[in-house]
């Protein structure tokens, strides 16, 4: 990973507060309204995705970040059900939260939800879903940079030339900039070829990907680099590759990263060689801490992006890395992003 001036401005900063117990300390006296009295605030977390480690670490990021404000935070949970998400905003509207958290979902559904709570007074964020608002700031973690982390990996690894698969499933705004930078890194490449294209988002994700992954590597024994850019997808594809007996033969470079996958990537012989990552929990503090400067009258940005980290299993391996904690404790970049961190808000502990 490069160390750039900001990263390291950052690293130094996170140490700094951390020595002086400055992260976590800030009292309601010191905070602007609403979060004065902040255990009136209510807020709500209405979630499309759910099932996978970075889902949890989200869900852990977003209640730590809520927990250290001192407010009411509700969840909503559609499970992958677009309508039902829709409705749920509603339901969150009734409750008579003053913020919403967008987690995933189609954009189709969500626009007009998102155009009720709204008009009802109610702020909005979205992460990684396009609300097409200008009122709703966007959260996203560079997806197209996560793509071209992981792609401009598999190249230095394989070459210019390679036969490839490739996991997606279209309409889910993540997966959709991620696809962007596949089509770039091939259209600079002509010498990658894609042998096949397949996904789904049917639960449990990975073994429904596994089952698609048999078929395809049995239709195309000559694939050498699986692109699966969201971790449930790289899991899924091990498990073919390893049935197949192809560990030595194909390398699965992904998106995202928990602790499930530093085993797996750390396995011997694993076909797993990379994967480009912001920590799933430092992103749901981040929504929380832009909605709260919404709710304090502050403007966070339209865009807010959350810098990603490469992870390399020989990364991995050198540093002895077996779970996020070693990886925040030995990449501090990846502990934390300073984005959208207000001098009043207090941060969780590190």
């Amino acid at each position: 990973m490069k160390i750039t001036r900001r990263i390291f401005t950052s690293m130094v900063a996170g140490v700094v507060l951390a020595a002086t117990g400055i992260i976590g300390s800030v009292s309601a006296a010191d905070m602007p309204a609403p979060f004065d009295k902040p255990s009136e605030v209510k807020i709500a977390l209405v979630r499309y995705l759910s099932t996978g480690d970075f889902f949890q670490a989200y869900l852990a990021g977003v209640e730590s970040q809520a927990k250290i404000l001192g407010v009411d935070l509700r969840i909503l949970d559609s499970r992958q059900d677009a309508a039902l998400q829709a409705d749920m905003v509603d339901q969150a509207i009734a409750l008579g939260v003053d913020g919403i958290i967008v987690q995933h979902g189609l954009t189709e559904s969500m626009q007009e939800a998102v155009k009720r709570a709204i008009a009802a007074g109610i702020k909005v964020v979205a992460f990684d879903v396009d609300v097409e608002n200008p009122d709703v700031p966007q959260i996203e973690q560079s997806d197209f940079m996560l793509a071209k982390m992981a792609l401009d990996q598999a190249i230095i690894d394989n070459g210019t030339t390679f036969n490839a698969g490739y996991v997606y499933v279209p309409g889910i705004a993540p997966l959709d900039r991620r696809d962007v930078a596949w089509k770039e890194v091939k259209d600079a490449n002509p010498g990658i070829k894609q042998l096949a294209e397949f996904g789904t988002l049917d639960n449990p994700i990975a073994n429904s990907v596994a089952n698609q992954a048999r078929s395809v590597l049995a239709a195309n024994p000559t694939i050498t680099v699986m692109f699966a850019p969201y971790d449930e997808f790289a899991k899924g594809v091990k498990i073919a590759v390893d049935e197949a007996g192809m560990t030595s033969q194909v390398k699965i470079y992904s998106a995202d990263v928990s602790t499930s996958d530093i085993s797996a990537m750390r396995e011997e012989g694993s076909a797993w060689a990379a994967t480009a990552a912001t920590n799933p929990a430092v992103v749901g503090e981040v929504s929380v801490r832009v909605l709260a400067m919404l709710l304090a009258g502050e403007d966070p940005g339209h865009n807010v992006v959350v810098p990603p980290t490469l992870i390399t299993q020989t990364m991995l391996n050198d540093g002895d890395i077996k779970n996020m904690k070693e990886l925040s404790a030995k990449i501090p970049a990846f502990a934390h992003a300073d984005v959208a961190v207000p001098a009043w808000m207090p941060l969780p502990k590190r």
